[in-house]
């Protein structure tokens, strides 16, 4: 079974401070992974090469388009809509990666949050540890600034990323390794009292450099019982950025399969169908 990729990084452009893979790079790269399409989650700034590529490759790739917040006229009350209705109609299934480094609860993100909604775009983020050094939404431990846009947004799909959101698939985790990859067992966490809590909260299993893959990975039993209870609302992705990043969560998805650790269900949710689900506009 082929799997969809939620979650890459692509360029056809070179820049002398960045390497990304290429699309045809990323051919090669999927054929080894049994991947049968990505979904291109662009920079700002690279919305409109996006649509190239998936103009170019339309039977390899979807696309998010990426909406700062700040975008138009730098008012907590503009209309996002314009911008995002546009991408809409250009392709784009979702908005993400949202990188901006606000608070989840910033005026200006519960705007962005707001015209998601109402256009039926899912979003898709990634947290940062802390305001300034660093990328992504910010919220405390315990991701309280989260809970409060699940709530307000329910209908909403909003797809959770990054080592802040998988470390608090474990209760010990601490201010000071939640920007990290914990190892050891699992105590459940404040990340299931979530996701039992708001049918709305996805998210995606991409590695990047381990965050998805290390909170299922740590304590494999652990993780396997993750994967089947949260099966309908959890995506593979590889968040592949370098050509030569490591992947080694395609494989251990196959693996768990294989050997029984997760039924075919659930593994074929996870690879594939929840991602045609969410990108064909179901919930």
């Amino acid at each position: 079974m082929k799997k969809i990729d939620f979650h890459v990084h692509t360029m056809t452009t070179r820049m002398a401070h960045w390497r990304r893979a290429t699309p045809e790079e990323l051919f090669d790269i999927y054929e080894k992974l049994g991947v049968e399409k990505g979904v291109i989650l662009p920079s700002v700034q690279q919305n409109e090469e996006a649509i190239d590529i998936v103009e170019k490759y339309p039977d390899r790739f979807y696309w998010f388009c990426n909406i700062d917040p700040r975008m138009g006229r730098n008012r907590p009350d503009t209309d996002l809509s314009y911008f995002i209705s546009y991408y809409k109609s250009k392709g784009a299934k979702g908005v993400g990666e949202v990188t901006c480094n606000l608070y989840f609860d910033d005026p200006f993100v519960d705007n962005l949050f707001y015209h998601c909604e109402k256009n039926k775009m899912p979003l898709l983020f990634h947290i940062g540890p802390q305001i300034g050094n660093c990328y992504g939404l910010v919220d405390d431990l315990g991701l309280p600034r989260l809970e409060k846009m699940l709530a307000k947004y329910p209908d909403l799909i909003v797809i959770g990323h990054s080592q802040p959101f998988w470390a608090e698939i474990s209760a010990d985790v601490t201010n000071e390794n939640r920007n990290s990859y914990p190892k050891g067992k699992v105590k459940p966490g404040r990340l299931l009292e979530l996701f039992r809590k708001y049918p709305n909260l996805y998210a995606d299993l991409s590695p990047e450099a381990g965050s998805g893959f290390n909170a299922i990975a740590r304590d494999p039993e652990f993780g396997y019982q993750f994967l089947e209870e949260f099966s309908d609302r959890l995506l593979y992705g590889s968040d592949i950025c370098s050509p030569h990043d490591r992947l080694a969560l395609a494989q251990w998805l196959d693996d768990a399969v294989a050997n029984k650790k997760i039924s075919q269900e659930a593994y074929e949710k996870i690879c594939r169908t929840n991602a045609l689900r969410i990108l064909e506009g179901g919930r």
